[in-house]
């Protein structure tokens, strides 16, 4: 399990901290979405979580291990995917032979069947491919080197739209009840039908932190052009021919969750969320 308690983190040219008392859990077992606007802390939350930077106030706990004293145990059962990364001028196997070693639970089969998911093949030349080729490749070593916590950071920017329809397969077919996937990501439409658990969050804390079975089962998803319904409803976004709004839920009723609608339902009536999902 992964547990944030208290922690406060600054850079040293900024006034006003990035985290402030800042909690969070996410349990073992979950694909987990974290959301929150631009400046809100997220790649600096995720920079902590692994160890690339120390909290100046507060605690980080994973499987047992503080991130920050960067123990061996704990560095080769993390890896994070960050947006921009850089592949050396290699073949495939040059990379795998030199980084795999730091990953006892790297599995060659498993690096095969997600090149194979991705469309890639094991023989390609890390030089010679596009952005969003590289992109297949480096997720498919990651998800192979079978890490407890995997952590991607804006996963499918640079990835065509087949590409992200085989990311969304190759994150599911990965997952198991002993490992941990954080998705940090504005393009909440490529992610929204693999997550298991949302965290939407600000510098001064977690304003949801929910499974999407409890968001579905206490909140009502649709599209209308129904006036009254746009009227009374927690939330309304335009769209054509009518508005996606949010509702509470009927008691009876499912729907699929809309990132979009729910994200907009936080940040204008965070008191409403608190209400029925708890926070700060």
């Amino acid at each position: 399990m992964l547990k944030i308690e208290n922690i406060t983190y600054s850079y040293k040219r900024s006034k006003q901290a990035v985290l402030s008392n800042y909690s969070l859990e996410v349990k073992d077992g979950t694909i987990c979405g974290l959301l929150g606007k631009n400046g809100a802390g997220k790649s600096t939350l995720l920079y902590l979580i692994l160890g690339l930077l120390k909290p100046q106030s507060g605690e980080i706990n994973y499987n047992g291990f503080r991130p920050f004293d960067r123990k061996v145990a704990f560095l080769n059962d993390v890896f994070i995917v960050p947006e921009e990364f850089y592949l050396p001028n290699v073949k495939l196997s040059q990379f795998v032979k030199s980084m795999s070693a730091f990953y006892p639970k790297y599995s060659h089969a498993d690096l095969s069947r997600h090149l194979s998911t991705f469309e890639m093949t094991p023989d390609v030349h890390l030089g010679h491919l596009s952005m969003g080729q590289k992109k297949r490749v480096f997720m498919s070593f990651a998800l192979a080197c079978n890490t407890s916590l995997l952590v991607l950071d804006e996963p499918t920017n640079g990835l065509d739209i087949p590409g992200k329809r085989l990311f969304r397969k190759a994150v599911l077919d990965s997952m198991t009840d002993d490992r941990t996937i954080i998705i940090s990501t504005h393009q909440v439409y490529d992610v929204e039908k693999i997550l298991d658990h949302v965290v939407i969050t600000d510098t001064n804390g977690v304003l949801l932190n929910a499974t999407m079975m409890d968001i579905s089962s206490r909140l009502l998803f649709a599209f209308t052009n129904n006036k009254d319904r746009i009227a009374n409803a927690l939330v309304a976004l335009d769209a054509p021919g009518g508005a996606n709004i949010v509702e509470l839920s009927d008691g009876y009723s499912e729907t699929d969750v809309n990132l979009e609608t729910l994200f907009e339902l936080v940040r204008q009536n965070p008191t409403i969320v608190k209400d029925l999902f708890g926070g700060r």
